[in-house]
């Protein structure tokens, strides 16, 4: 029965070249523990068939840290938690444009300036406006933000300023976002998704696992990630971090990560899908299987407050599993 379901969903991936339903990835993710490795192998076919062999490499930095007045229970920079990271002024120009050029001799082709806010105010914009064309005339990286909530015209007014693309998380399902998230809405998430792409922005719009959400709601939110219709999609699993409200979980596990890693490749067969925050702590060193299991995409060195492995290790991976790095461009 196993069989048949996964080989069903290669038919239809591979075969047929058509999206799988709601109950297919569903099917898939019912399948037994001892299966998930046939089921890694088929989303590693299906991302070189729908995606190709490059992997995209990413820098992001954190251009603006702490002391968020929003209270999304896994983030340390919320103000309304009493954590080790404080308020931080917005880094300097001279900051931001080294890590940007470290960033590029990586061979990274994405910079990613991620800001602790509600949504940008007019100072923020202006600052953006200008670094983004810094960094892109200085070191030819496409410039990606991560700035929260927009409102329609400041999508048209990044984009205007030479904006590559927009990060803005989901994270979890409409139905359990308000376990997660109590000062904005789910729909405030998905509004601003849609100026980002209507603004001709590419949409980076990524998952958090491990907040205590079921497999229902993982499924939930799989079919409201294809709605907004990302470019990208970063895999992330929950990092505990004290002082926070979900500093009680427990990390996930790293057969259940590869699951995930690949349903969410197998439902979104030919976006960016991203290794992003908690790879480390959940897969340890199966990182190289999650490579090979739908991931296409990476960000190197350390997160926004927590460090990473050394970008030397990833790309030594990347060598050892002869993936070519290079930039890449998708959609669902």
């Amino acid at each position: 029965m196993v069989e048949s379901v996964i080989g069903s969903a290669s038919r239809a991936l591979l075969d047929e070249r058509r999206q799988l339903t709601a109950a297919e990835v569903a099917a898939l993710a019912a399948v037994q523990d001892g299966s998930v490795p046939s089921l890694a192998a088929l989303a590693h076919e299906v991302r070189l068939a729908w995606a190709g062999p490059v992997v995209e490499v990413e820098g992001i930095l954190s251009a603006k840290t702490g002391g968020c007045p929003e209270d999304c229970h896994f983030c340390s920079q919320s103000a309304a938690f009493d954590t080790q990271v404080k308020a931080t002024p917005f880094l300097d120009t001279a900051e931001v444009l080294a890590a940007a050029r470290e960033t590029a001799a990586m061979g990274a082709s994405e910079f990613c300036m991620v800001l602790a806010v509600r949504g940008p105010d007019r100072r923020t914009m202006d600052r953006l406006i200008e670094l983004t064309a810094l960094v892109s005339a200085s070191t030819g990286l496409n410039v990606a933000v991560s700035a929260g909530i927009l409102t329609r015209d400041q999508a048209f007014e990044l984009a205007e300023a030479g904006v590559h693309r927009y990060n803005h998380n989901l994270e979890t399902s409409r139905s359990f976002f308000g376990e997660v998230v109590t000062t904005h809405s789910f729909d405030e998430r998905v509004d601003t998704c849609a100026y980002v792409q209507e603004a001709g922005m590419e949409l980076c719009c990524g998952v958090l696992l491990g907040m205590g959400e079921t497999v229902e709601q993982r499924l939930e939110l799989i079919e409201q990630v294809r709605a907004v219709e990302p470019c990208e999609v970063p895999i992330n699993f929950l990092n505990p971090r004290p002082g926070t409200p979900l500093q009680i979980r427990k990390p996930v596990g790293a057969l259940e990560a590869i699951r995930w890693i690949a349903l969410f490749r197998l439902a979104l067969p030919s976006v960016i899908l991203r290794y992003a925050g908690g790879r480390e702590i959940t897969l340890r060193d199966l990182q190289a299987m999650g490579m090979t299991s739908g991931i296409n995409a990476l960000i190197v060195g350390n997160y926004l407050t927590t460090l990473g492995r050394s970008p030397q290790q990833d790309l030594d991976m990347l060598a050892d599993l002869r993936m070519p790095i290079g930039s890449l461009s998708a959609a669902v």
